[in-house]
């Protein structure tokens, strides 16, 4: 395999979690007695321009089908951020009525439905149908495909260059990151601002967060990394912020490369900060796997553990980090009974390679387990408030990255 930048040969492994089903390929009752497709999922990093990736087997038309299953609402913590962040964009460019925004894998319309609330023109950019169904209800216009070079071409005809692009989580699902980059310099009008939010590498590898890998993910993204991309499709990343978002994420603003933007400190300094810890450097991915095999081992440990001493685990949030982490471990529901989850789209299936059940957050109060793993760390917080009532029976939170670790209070 050759890195999808820059077209070198790929010849490091970063990471190698076995095989393992798409993570948002849920399961209804009637497929669990058919065969079921696994694909390795193994990371390498390019040495040539620090793009950390996985290797090509699953496609993306399988992995994000037309029920595709996640939907940003779920989250009142996302909701919150995405209201905000509208907030900031519309006073910052001075966003109304004769703008035009522009979202690439706009989900469920947690993020646009704020620019139709303050009459800003909008459109979204969604292949799956299920989440664009969602997001139509609440009136934001979808246009339901895959975005690339050639629909940022035809947007740009039809006269729909943006003066915002905006982009939470796509950038790593894209498998062709350049054909993707040269359709956002296609659709961005000439002062236009680019957004995208992705996890940041840096924090992955210092947090120990390989339950952040799955086949949906392509990528895995560094700033260094970025800035490269977008100055081979004529594009400039000229500032960053970092967000506490899913583990430690990005928020890069980009632009065109005449451009006279001038590059913020923030910018420099997360590049000198990746410097520091590495990231273009061979030996900072060398010696991951172990860290990967650590926090397998201790989840493990600690299921069993329960089990023998008869106590009763279920697990929260049937989400992509989750699944890589259950499969990875080998978890099955002799183990962990089941996943609760407030999404109604994955309620009554089946975790995808696990088998677990996935029911609605009211079979907690039914079940009554002794221990609830929260399996999106990054949402600790906002389920352990939600779901305090655990505590009536004694139940307590656990959380199993970087470490298992009992929450307290």
């Amino acid at each position: 395999m050759k890195c999808r930048h820059c077209d070198q040969p790929l010849q490091h492994l970063f990471l190698d979690l076995g095989y393992a089903p798409p993570s948002n390929a849920y399961l209804m009752a009637s497929d669990l007695s058919r065969p079921e497709k696994h694909y390795p999922l193994r990371v390498c990093v390019c040495v040539h321009c620090w793009l950390v990736q996985t290797e090509d087997y699953a496609q993306a038309d399988e992995l994000f089908s037309s029920d595709y299953a996640y939907f940003s609402s779920t989250s009142s913590t996302w909701l919150r951020h995405a209201a905000d962040y509208v907030k900031d964009m519309t006073s910052h460019l001075g966003l109304g009525r004769y703008s035009f925004v522009l979202e690439v894998a706009s989900n469920d319309g947690y993020l646009l439905r704020n620019f139709v609330a303050a009459g800003v023109p909008c459109l979204g950019i969604e292949p799956t149908a299920s989440t664009a169904a969602a997001a139509e209800a609440l009136g934001v216009p979808v246009l339901r495909e895959f975005f690339g070079e050639t629909l940022g071409r035809r947007l740009a005809q039809e006269g729909r260059q943006a003066d915002l692009i905006a982009g939470n989580n796509v950038y790593a699902h894209v498998p062709d990151i350049n054909d993707f980059t040269r359709g956002l310099k296609a659709a961005l009008k000439p002062q236009g601002t680019i957004t995208l939010e992705f996890p940041h590498l840096m924090r992955l590898i210092e947090h120990k967060q390989f339950d952040t890998i799955y086949h949906e993910h392509f990528s895995y993204l560094s700033l260094h990394t970025v800035s490269r991309i977008f100055a081979a499709a004529g594009l400039r990343v000229f500032d960053v912020q970092e967000l506490p978002t899913h583990g430690g994420s990005l928020r890069i603003h980009g632009c065109h490369q005449d451009d006279p933007r001038i590059r913020t400190a923030a910018a420099a300094g997360v590049l000198d900060a990746e410097v520091r810890l590495g990231l273009q450097d061979l030996d900072c991915y060398q010696g991951f796997q172990a860290h990967a095999d650590r926090i397998k081992n201790s989840l493990l440990a600690f299921l069993i553990e329960q089990k023998n001493a008869g106590r009763t685990v279920a697990a929260y949030g049937a989400a992509a980090k989750g699944n890589t982490l259950l499969n990875y471990a080998g978890v099955r529901p002799d183990l962990l009974s089941f996943v609760c989850d407030a999404a109604a789209a994955k309620q009554n299936k089946f975790m995808p390679g696990s088998h677990i059940p996935i029911l609605s957050p009211a079979a907690l109060r039914e079940k009554r387990p002794d221990y609830l793993i929260i399996l999106p760390w990054n949402l600790s917080t906002e389920v352990a408030h939600e779901h305090a009532y655990i505590k009536e029976w004694g139940g307590r939170f656990v959380v199993a990255m970087p470490e298992i670790r009992i929450l307290e209070g």
